[in-house]
């Protein structure tokens, strides 16, 4: 891909490991310099920089909570101070009940902390970016592109889901609305929406206590595979690239599972 990533900046949130990493990567070997932030996988993040910094690319770390707005300025003041510009920004960062650090849990038992918890990272922290990314992107005044993770269970829920499927849908709303009113600054912001994608925490986790998850959630993908960070990674560059000429949109990427 040729579209004019070699010296432009991205900030890509919950950089430290699964999809957040392979953006990272990904722009990196496209000669962007990226700035790979987490908050509490400190030991993850650094990886993922000392894995561009070997292969050649430029990358810092900054820590972040999403859900802190002095943190998330910061963060964008440190891109500043680092590379001097932000052109491009991956809001990855994202929990889920994957019954380790989340529990799979009907609504009727559901603590309101785990509601609180998740939409206050999932949503909230994504706004939290948005304001403070867009803001600097309109202060360059040569537009940008956004690309949020949302995921294909704002569309198709599962049970057990409940605050992780209502923060990604109203992730998608946040796209839409942040795309309609930054189009005009030249900022494009997008979301995509990952259907179960190996290499991830959350797909980890999920099926760590059920092996056999993993061949079934494979058999669910027509196209006969599970996703990869790759695939979500390949779609962000894209959205991004001069190539693109869309914005305001969530596009699937679960190899058919939306189709069926």
């Amino acid at each position: 891909m040729s579209n004019g990533f070699e010296g432009k900046v991205a900030i890509v949130t919950g950089g430290a490991t699964g999809i957040g990493r392979g953006v990272a990567q990904a722009f990196a070997r496209e000669g962007a310099r990226v700035v790979v932030v987490t908050d509490s996988n400190v030991t993850g993040a650094e990886e993922t920089v000392a894995s561009i910094k070997t292969a050649g690319g430029e990358a810092t770390f900054v820590k972040c909570d999403v859900t802190n707005e002095t943190d998330v300025a910061a963060m964008v003041a440190a891109c500043i101070k680092a590379y001097g510009r932000l052109d491009y920004a991956c809001n990855n960062a994202g929990v889920g009940p994957d019954g380790k650090r989340f529990p799979v849990i009907d609504i009727a038992d559901s603590p309101r902390e785990i509601w609180d918890k998740t939409v206050g990272i999932n949503l909230t922290g994504v706004f939290l970016c948005l304001k403070h990314e867009i803001r600097q992107m309109k202060e360059q005044g040569s537009g940008g592109a956004i690309v949020n993770i949302s995921s294909i269970g704002a569309v198709d829920p599962v049970p057990g889901f409940s605050a992780y499927a209502s923060s990604k849908a109203g992730l998608n709303a946040l796209t839409l609305t942040a795309a309609k009113e930054n189009a005009k600054h030249g900022i494009k912001v997008n979301a995509v929406m990952p259907g179960p994608t190996e290499n991830t925490k959350l797909f980890e986790y999920l099926t760590a206590a059920d092996p056999s998850m993993k061949e079934h959630m494979a058999s669910s993908i027509p196209m006969g595979r599970l996703c990869t960070p790759e695939d979500m990674a390949a779609a962000v560059l894209w959205f991004c690239s001069d190539e693109s000429f869309v914005t305001g949109r969530a596009l699937p990427v679960d190899g058919g599972m939306l189709s069926t």
